[in-house]
């Protein structure tokens, strides 16, 4: 989809605030409402706005550690891949997985309580996956900044 200027200006406020009234953001992109409105529904039947979430402080709801997991699959194939995906998929502290290029197969974004937990979800939920050969952990000590906005 080809998105113009009035598409990449919504997207920016919708970035910012995603709760703000049609009404408000008619008016600062110079939009009648229904135009507006019309705009933000074919940004999100095409995919490009591809859901509303609430950003929440990680550390505010216990979560106080944050881990980037290298994983090496024991096998390189196809079925191999699916089935990792598809079982650390259910793993509810892994934030996000990408496939990467390297020595590794695949990095992780895990979230946990403590340093003990996470040891705990290493051994008996992500180390329980028979197709893994390795992980590698590394702890973030300080996230000095994480940005929510796509450089539009």
């Amino acid at each position: 989809m080809s998105l113009d200027k009035k598409d990449r200006e919504l997207l920016i406020r919708l970035q910012d605030n995603a709760r703000s009234p049609i009404s408000q953001l008619a008016s600062e992109v110079n939009l009648s409402d229904t135009p507006c409105l019309r705009r933000i529904k074919k940004l999100e039947n095409t995919g490009v706005i591809s859901g509303y979430h609430g950003a929440i402080n990680p550390k505010k709801v216990g979560l106080n550690v944050l881990v980037y997991a290298f994983v090496r699959l024991s096998q390189n194939s196809v079925n191999a891949a699916n089935a990792f995906e598809e079982q650390v998929e259910k793993l509810s502290y892994v934030l996000e997985c990408g496939v990467i290029s390297g020595s590794y197969d695949y990095l992780l974004k895990i979230v946990a309580t403590d340093l003990e937990s996470y040891e705990h979800f290493v051994k008996y939920k992500l180390g329980s996956i028979d197709c893994i050969a390795n992980i590698e952990s590394t702890i973030v000590l300080k996230q000095a900044f994480s940005k929510k906005q796509l450089p539009l």
